[in-house]
């Protein structure tokens, strides 16, 4: 009897491990290469001081995609990974003045936008009516390849073109909808999910706050990561081999083909190879520039990548009851906030921010008695305007702990008992990120669908791309949507039939 067919999966990152469960349930030998220690890559939590924190994402949003997975490997999300909707899902704070607790209920959120604006009555409803059909129309093309420029012919993409405005960006579909601008940026500041401002992010991108409204923003027990936790337990108990702290050097090619997958202490045959690493990253540090026809490195230096993030992991002594789980604070001038970030590559003055206060849900995540505060700061990704040496790392320090106090935090200082800092530089040193561009590439018209870097790589042979770097992009619910796409074109290439839909 032949031996199955043997995929080597470079990192263990959701995309990485939502295709091992695939792979491995169709019968293919899998083995996952991972340099860190943990799986998960961003999507993983760490220790420190009795305090959990989640490393990169914190909310767990559309949990459908992740469940059709499960289901179609014998398992039950639900049932594996306890979470919990939350609502309100998370408060927008204009400024640290007026505010907006999100909220699933029609009701109580029409009456808050009643308040801030009156003119504004009856919008929210009509955005959910729109955004719904909206996600209707588009979900079919969210999951589907796209290989070439003749996919855009297909019969969903032009049948969805009116409902998805290509032309218009994001930042103006909003105000299509609310007079007042502090509520169109409400409804548009997601586009930060992909590192983007909605004045350059598509229109079609409205469905990402619509899906939090419509399908929930969810707490994993124990935060985020244990998702990606979970789904590493899974694999393993399914036969899939994961090799931590084992770091990808290169690849033996036979032609464009990788015949065996090389790291520092061994190298491993593969009749295909999965690459779920940063995408700029693993081309130019893995695969020879010669052999790549399109994205060469050329290429790559010239194309649009997201923002960075300044990170603040802080364990408090004490808790914050009256700051929700989720709160995103919206600087009072946030168009020049965005250009300082995007355009001027400038640190930003008086910056947005978010904070996830998780202990208010989750006792699990701080000692008795603390809680931990996770701080987010969008910031530029790498760039010759900005040197993130101790001086300026520990002014920017002060100044996000400054704002803070716009949400009430103002004795946070007195109360850390342990914090650690994550700069763009950490991220594109330690984590290993193009740039440190947290979101990957950015998600404009000329960096998508058939534009992106294809999930059946059109420059090498056999060899398959998952996470934000490919189709369909950044985010949770994209990025595992990507390991089915893959997978549904790997598996028949191996003789092993089909992925699910």
């Amino acid at each position: 009897m032949p031996s199955p067919p043997h995929v080597v999966i470079v990192g263990a990152g959701p995309g990485g491990l939502a295709s091992a469960l695939q792979l491995a349930h169709a019968g293919a030998r899998v083995t996952i290469l991972e340099k860190q220690a943990w799986v998960g890559g961003r999507t993983a939590t760490f220790t420190q001081a009795g305090f959990k924190f989640d490393i990169g994402p914190t909310f767990f949003l559309y949990p459908r995609v992740l469940q059709e997975i499960f289901a179609s490997v014998g398992l039950d999300l639900e049932a594996e990974i306890p979470m919990q909707r939350l609502d309100p899902q998370y408060r927008i704070s204009f400024g640290g003045k007026e505010r907006l607790d999100a909220t699933p209920d029609i009701a109580a959120m029409e009456a808050q936008i009643a308040k801030i604006s009156p003119a504004d009555q009856g919008a929210f409803e009509r955005y959910l009516t729109d955004n719904r059909q909206k996600l209707k129309y588009f979900r079919p093309i969210l999951e589907s390849p796209f290989n070439s420029w003749r996919d855009l012919l297909s019969k969903d993409l032009l049948h969805a073109a009116r409902y998805l405005k290509p032309w218009r960006s994001l930042g103006r579909e909003l105000e299509s909808y609310f007079v007042d601008p502090r509520l169109a940026i409400a409804f548009s500041f997601q586009s930060k999910y992909l590192g983007m401002s909605p004045f350059k992010c598509p229109s079609l991108f409205s469905i990402l706050s619509f899906l939090e409204y419509e399908h929930g923003v969810f707490h994993p027990r124990g935060g985020c990561g244990q998702v990606s936790q979970r789904m590493g337990e899974l694999a393993r108990e399914r036969g899939v081999e994961i090799r931590l702290g084992e770091a990808v050097t290169g690849f033996q090619f036979s032609g464009r083909q990788p015949t065996e997958v090389i790291t520092d202490r061994g190298r491993y045959p593969a009749d295909a190879v999965v690459i779920n690493a940063d995408f700029a990253q693993a081309m130019q540090t893995l695969v020879p520039d010669s052999l790549r026809r399109r994205w060469t490195d050329r290429r790559i230096s010239r194309k649009k990548f997201s923002c960075s993030t300044f990170m603040l992991y802080l364990g408090i002594r004490g808790q914050y009851d009256n700051l929700p789980h989720h709160t995103i604070h919206l600087a009072d001038d946030y168009g020049r906030n965005l250009r300082q970030i995007e355009t001027d590559f400038q640190l930003p003055d008086a910056p947005s921010f978010y904070i996830q206060n998780a202990s208010v849900t989750d006792d699990t995540l701080a000692p008795a008695g603390h809680s931990g505060l996770y701080v987010l700061v969008p910031v530029p990704h790498m760039h010759q305007n900005v040197q993130w040496d101790a001086a300026t790392i520990a002014k920017f320090r002060e100044l996000t702990l400054d704002q803070l106090a716009r949400e009430g935090l103002s004795d946070v200082r007195e109360r850390i008992v342990t914090e650690r800092i994550i700069t763009p530089q950490i991220w594109e040193q330690d984590f290993g990120l193009y740039r440190g561009a947290t979101f990957n590439l950015a998600h404009n018209l000329r960096q998508m669908l058939h534009l992106r870097p294809h999930n059946r790589f059109e420059d090498l042979e056999n060899v398959y791309l998952t996470g934000g770097g490919t189709h369909p992009g950044s985010g949770l619910p994209v990025i595992y949507e990507s390991s089915r796409i893959t997978c549904r074109q790997l598996l028949p290439q191996l003789g092993l039939g089909e992925a699910s839909r």
